[in-house]
């Protein structure tokens, strides 16, 4: 018995007996809720979210209990909602917005979740509005393609 306890201390010490975990949790009606891994309680890795339905409702990487890298959200209706990049638990880079028909509605350049950047509006997959953005306050708007390749530098748009 003293032998064990001297063991686990010396383990301890060295960090061994934090360890990677798979952890699932469920909603009151017995769907899962979320599920992904965990290191010294805090998400990491790879990490699904669902609706109290059971679909799925978004799904990316946490780094220490942030949002980092791509991620995907969906409606209730398992129709894609919205996707792009985190870092530091913070929206940035180009975000895809869709409709309700899976055809994208809208994306945007963001930066410490808000617009920052450009915002391109489309219908039936054709540009039919742009506006620019500087810490979530709207610089200009254009309403034609021509126009605002004008005063712009596509290269922005990357």
């Amino acid at each position: 018995m003293k032998y064990f306890f001297t063991l686990y201390i010396i383990l301890s010490t060295f960090g061994f007996s934090n360890q990677k975990k798979y952890q699932k949790e469920y909603y009151s009606n017995g769907q899962i809720e979320k599920e992904g891994w965990t290191f010294n309680s805090s998400k990491v890795d790879y990490w699904k979210f669902y609706y109290e339905n059971g679909s799925l409702k978004k799904e990316g990487l946490f780094k220490d209990n942030l949002e980092t890298k791509y991620w995907y959200f969906y409606s209730e209706n398992a129709g894609k909602e919205k996707q792009g990049h985190f870092k530091f638990g913070k929206k940035y880079g180009w975000w895809l917005f869709y409709d309700k028909n899976g055809n994208i509605h809208h994306k945007c350049q963001l930066q410490n979740n808000q617009k920052n950047g450009y915002c391109l509006v489309y219908l039936e997959g054709k540009l039919i509005k742009a506006s620019k953005y500087k810490d979530g306050k709207k610089l200009n708007e254009w309403r034609d393609f021509s126009s605002f390749k004008k005063e712009n530098t596509l290269s922005d748009l990357q």
